[in-house]
């Protein structure tokens, strides 16, 4: 968390704390919540589609979407994206479908 003080390296030539830049930064970490709270919501989204499909709890769910993003070398929002995407089409691609059958049949 932030609280105000910077550490400045000694000698650093060190921009001036402007409204202008103070507002840029503000700007930044309110478009790293906003995409930090779309990342939640779909990984909820997707944990519900896993807990329908495999009878499991959402703690299972998380733990089947966390290892299929790791056994995948897929980032987990995007693993999640997929899995709701096919809670309403369908459709998964294989490389994901095979990681999440393997894991829904343990």
């Amino acid at each position: 968390m932030d609280t105000g003080t910077h550490w400045r390296l000694p000698g650093a030539v060190q921009e001036p704390d402007t409204p202008h830049r103070r507002i840029t930064q503000l700007e930044a970490k309110v478009a790293q919540l906003e995409q930090a709270v779309d990342s939640h919501a779909v990984i909820d989204q997707a944990i519900g589609v896993v807990v329908a499909v495999g009878g499991m709890s959402p703690a299972e769910a998380w733990d089947v979407l966390r290892e299929t993003s790791m056994c995948t070398n897929v980032k987990l929002r995007h693993v999640a994206q997929l899995v709701v995407g096919w809670g309403e089409t369908g459709v998964l691609a294989s490389d994901i479908r095979d990681e999440l059958s393997a894991r829904l049949m343990r």
